[in-house]
């Protein structure tokens, strides 16, 4: 049995304009030691995922319908004292922008150790050897003295250090990392992977990573979900996406990154911009910005389908390529399809 398991998740935000489906539809597995890499641009949903997991969501925010189990025990709908037990000791996150999720009123110690005595049975003195053990475990440096400092103290790697330290502290069954290395430069974005993987094996946990740089995903991940408009558009191995990618969005993404491959050549962007949530189209939702759209992609979404073992991907050049070759029954077209 999976450790997570997500199936057709549902979230949206209810606003005076309307209904913002935020996430459509999602399922995904995650096995303990594994990691996920959840990727798309800004508003595809990733974070929302994430805080749908957790229950965080802002007060406009539902999940409508679907399942998500944490070693069986269904979360949707299990009220907030169940919640409380889980976030921190079963669940936890590391936010996208460590200044923001630090009080600046408060030592980092003070932190650490309401988040320790939170969650756990241990007294003021056992919390405080517990947030130092912590801080010298993600190699924060004098941690004595850090205790006693307040964030602006820190710099940016090391406020994020301080942020992972406060996620590991009760060991945790998953880590969801929310962007946790965009604010940072290069030099320390890789000291902070490197530590995360070097937790990883030494606590044997498993890591959601939520990003949107594919370079991260390449290093740190097994598998990866690539998310639009709120739904899955492929996911599949870290091979599978990066080379055999199966959906025209998935080819943009890589097509829009800088390698040693295309050096020198201009960067191709992904045209067009994101669709408006309040305004889903009876299409796919990438029709729009997709330089291989057919008739039938503005008329009805395709089906996620496998297209080889562990890669599925939702495209209806890959479900007409399957009825072609006899992989997909032609009763999953309904009927004729006018492409």
């Amino acid at each position: 049995m999976s450790l997570l398991s997500v199936k057709d998740l549902h979230t949206s935000f209810f606003t005076d304009a309307g209904e913002v489906r935020a996430v459509n539809g999602l399922s995904f597995d995650l096995d303990r030691g594994r990691t996920l890499g959840i990727v798309g641009e800004s508003g595809s949903g990733k974070s929302v995922t994430a805080y749908s997991i957790l229950q965080i969501l802002a007060d406009t925010g539902r999940i409508v319908s679907g399942s998500i189990r944490l070693d069986g025990q269904e979360l949707v709908n299990a009220g907030e004292k169940v919640m409380h037990d889980i976030r921190g000791n079963k669940i936890s996150i590391i936010f996208q922008d460590p200044m923001t999720s630090l009080n600046p009123v408060y030592t980092v110690g003070n932190q650490l150790m309401e988040a320790i005595m939170l969650h756990t049975d241990r007294n003021k003195q056992e919390a405080w050897d517990r947030a130092l053990e912590m801080l010298r475990m993600v190699n924060v440096n004098s941690p004595e003295r850090r205790m006693k400092q307040y964030p602006h103290e820190f710099s940016g790697g090391m406020r994020q250090r301080v942020m992972i330290a406060m996620a590991l502290a009760c060991e945790p069954d998953i880590l969801i990392a929310d962007e946790p290395t965009t604010a940072l430069d290069v030099t320390i974005q890789a000291q902070i992977l490197e530590l995360m993987q070097q937790l990883q094996k030494e606590l044997g946990m498993a890591i959601i990573m939520i990003t949107h740089d594919l370079g991260v995903v390449a290093q740190m991940c097994d598998e990866v979900i690539v998310m639009y408009a709120g739904g899955i558009c492929e996911k599949g191995t870290v091979d599978d996406i990066f080379y055999h990618p199966k959906h025209e969005y998935t080819k943009g993404l890589l097509h829009s990154i800088p390698t040693a491959a295309n050096s020198g050549k201009k960067l191709e962007p992904i045209t067009g911009t994101p669709i408006d949530l309040l305004n889903m189209p009876k299409g796919c939702p990438f029709a729009p910005r997709c330089k291989g759209a057919m008739r039938m992609c503005l008329r009805e979404p395709a089906p996620l389908i496998t297209v080889e073992e562990g890669h599925d991907a939702a495209c209806w050049v890959n479900v007409l390529n399957g009825i072609n070759h006899g992989t997909i029954d032609m009763e999953l077209r309904g009927g004729e399809i006018d492409v």
